[in-house]
């Protein structure tokens, strides 16, 4: 069977990571992307490069008829998807206490971060359901540890939307347990990926190291290694989970 991959926000970061992995693992890779069209580009021509299939979409996860759009545009142009990397989130800068957070600022943030995510699993799932005649699949969602940290004086708001994707995986994992899909996160730490840099503290993932027991920030292929794992039939038997990729923090 023709193994078919969404990954949101997939055109830098550790969702471009695991375009890269889930290619190389047999994957036709659809990658969505928001803004940076050149940098989607890039990578369906260098896994295409590889002897791979890939290809790009444009969609603002935030906006539901735009997700509808995204989920017809892959089916007509390559096929029913059979997994769904839930990557897209951002973080709003500055760091801010929440007396200092605007309505708007946490309206965008989960308009992303959970909406997003919710309104893409939709529809995959309508895609993937044995009760609509389709053959299975694997949702897995991106959180992160600041769920259980909370970040505070930085970014509550963020670790609030990554509680409820933490949520969101646990209830809709026994929701479609029946209907041969999957439904999995992992929940990264500090990761080395660009994040930082667009939210105003490049250096982050060093100044904070030694705050994680294995003394390092992690790599943005630690977390898409765990993610095809999650994806693969060596994880068949687990859903509902919450995978930490964090160095123990």
């Amino acid at each position: 069977m023709k193994k078919i991959i969404l990954i949101t926000g997939g055109s830098d970061g550790i969702g471009a990571c695991t375009a890269y992995v889930a290619s190389q693992r047999g994957y036709t890779v659809c990658i969505n992307y928001l803004q940076n069209k050149a940098a989607a580009d890039k990578i369906v021509n260098d896994i295409k490069g590889n002897g791979g299939h890939a290809f790009a979409f444009q969609a603002d996860v935030s906006d539901e008829k735009q997700v509808v759009a995204l989920f017809e545009a892959v089916d007509q142009q390559v096929g029913t998807i059979t997994a769904l990397v839930n990557n897209a989130g951002i973080i709003v800068q500055p760091q801010q206490q929440l007396s200092q957070m605007s309505g708007e600022r946490v309206q965008k943030i989960f308009s992303v971060n959970v909406i997003g995510s919710f309104l893409c699993a939709r529809e995959a799932i309508k895609r993937m359901s044995t009760k609509n005649n389709g053959v299975g699949g694997v949702v897995i969602n991106v959180s992160s540890m600041a769920s259980q940290h909370g970040s505070p004086f930085e970014y509550i708001d963020y670790a609030s939307t990554k509680g409820a994707i933490d949520t969101m995986t646990v209830g809709l994992s026994k929701e479609v347990a029946d209907e041969n899909i999957r439904v999995n996160a992992v929940r990264p730490g500090i990761i080395k990926t660009d994040i930082h840099r667009k939210a105003g503290d490049p250096n982050r993932p060093e100044r904070l190291k030694d705050l994680i027991p294995m003394k390092r920030a992690g790599e943005s292929e630690e977390v898409a290694n765990t993610i095809l794992w999650l994806l693969s039939d060596e994880a068949s038997y687990i859903t509902g989970a919450l995978v930490n990729v964090s160095g123990g923090r």
